[in-house]
Order: C-alpha cells, then structure tokens, then sequence
C-alpha cells in the first residue's frame, strides 16, 4: 500500500543517556495540588472522597525538546504550570491496576510544562464548555530529558519548582499530591490502554501566572532534572 502523505515524523523524548523514546500519548491530570485547586476557584478533593481526579489529553507533538517555545496563537494569557512527567515504559490493558502493577509501568520522569491559554480556558469553563483549546495546543508541553525511574528515588522526598527571568515563580513538594503516580495511573487505565511512551503530566502547584515573549524559564525536579527555555 502507498501513502497517500509521506508520514509524519513520530515526536520523541531524549533519556539521559542520550536514547529517545517514541511519544505514544499526552495524559495530563488537573487540581492535583489543593493550593493550586483554590487559586483556580475550585475545592480541593478530600483524600477519602476524590473521587475521579480531572484528566485530559495534549497531542504527542505537543512536546518541546530544545527549551524554545512558541507563543502561541489565539491568546493573550499564556500561563506556565511546572510538573513532573511521568514516562511509561510498559502497556496495560484497559481495567482496574493494582499499586504494583501501575508503579511497574513507570520508566522514568522528566520536569514539563503544561501551558495553558488561561483567557481561552476561561471562556470555556465560563460557557460549560470543553477546555481543549486552552490546553491542548503546539507547543504546550515542553519536557526535560528522562531520568530511570530508580534514579528518582522516593517521589515523596522531591519537590518541583519554576523560575522566570531568575524569580521563583512556583515550588511544591510532591508530597502534596492528591493523587499520587500509582493514582493516576489506576485512574487512567479505567479509561484507556495505557502504552510505553506514554507521558503523564501529573499537576501543578499554586502561582500559576502569565509569560510573555522573551521569557526565560527553568523548571526543576529537585537537584535531579532542569528544564531551561524560553518563550520566543
């Protein structure tokens, strides 16, 4: 059979031994940090009534390698939301997961940014509309290398943070999660095949807040991953 198009390049995420891992999907998770929940308007959930967490999708060529990052169209409200990344190296069949059996998926983590068109969400949640086109937009998920899970240690011991133009803009500890990775892996594959090049976008912390062009960004996972970039 002869393709119509010639195919399109698969995205791919560097390892810090310089391999790259093939980009299968964006699964992102929303309200993950209570102080980030309150500051979006919306109650934290309780840890015995979560509940199911908020999720949504970005594309697999959403992703930026290279630290330089688009403005992107369509907004005057580019918001940054610091995160760890998740990278699955096993498949799951859609079903219940164990604890162990979502820990066993994870190869590793990286340190992303979930960019956010925040006016263009807003309408949306204002309107009870999807808000895919505040979120899942080119250029919305720049990502750090990958570190092997092993390397990462105890997740509950690291926190996560921004600076912009060399001001600390957020810091949280990932003790704070409402949902953990296991979490939010056993939430998603309820929903979906989960499969390796998965990435996870797993939530932010509180002090979101606007770029601008010109911006220069680092984002970090404890003293084990940076992110550096900038908004051109």
């Amino acid at each position: 059979m002869n393709d119509l198009f010639p195919p399109l390049p698969i995205p791919r995420v560097a390892t810090a031994d310089g391999r790259t891992i093939p980009v299968h999907r964006i699964h992102c998770i929303g309200r993950n940090f209570a102080d980030h929940a309150r500051e979006m308007g919306a109650t934290p959930a309780a840890p015995e009534a979560r509940g199911r967490p908020v999720l949504f999708q970005k594309p697999a060529d959403a992703i930026v390698t290279d630290g330089r990052v688009a403005y992107p169209s369509a907004t005057h409200e580019l918001h940054h939301e610091v995160e760890l990344v998740a990278v699955l190296g096993a498949d799951a069949a859609p079903g219940e997961l164990t604890r162990a059996q979502a820990e066993a998926l994870v190869f590793g983590y990286a340190i992303g940014l979930d960019l956010t068109r925040r006016d263009l969400q807003a309408e949306c949640k204002a309107k009870s509309l999807p808000w895919d086109i505040g979120k899942a937009f080119d250029h919305s998920a720049p990502i750090s290398t990958v570190i092997p899970a092993s390397e990462a240690g105890d997740l509950s011991a690291l926190e996560i943070s921004l600076e912009v133009n060399g001001e600390l803009r957020q810091r949280g500890a990932l003790r704070d999660w409402i949902w953990d990775v296991p979490d939010v892996l056993i939430e998603l594959s309820k929903l979906y095949a989960l499969r390796r090049g998965d990435l996870v976008f797993t939530g932010t912390p509180a002090s979101v807040a606007a770029l601008q062009r010109g911006d220069r960004f680092v984002a970090r996972l404890g003293g084990l991953l940076a992110l550096e970039g900038e908004i051109v």
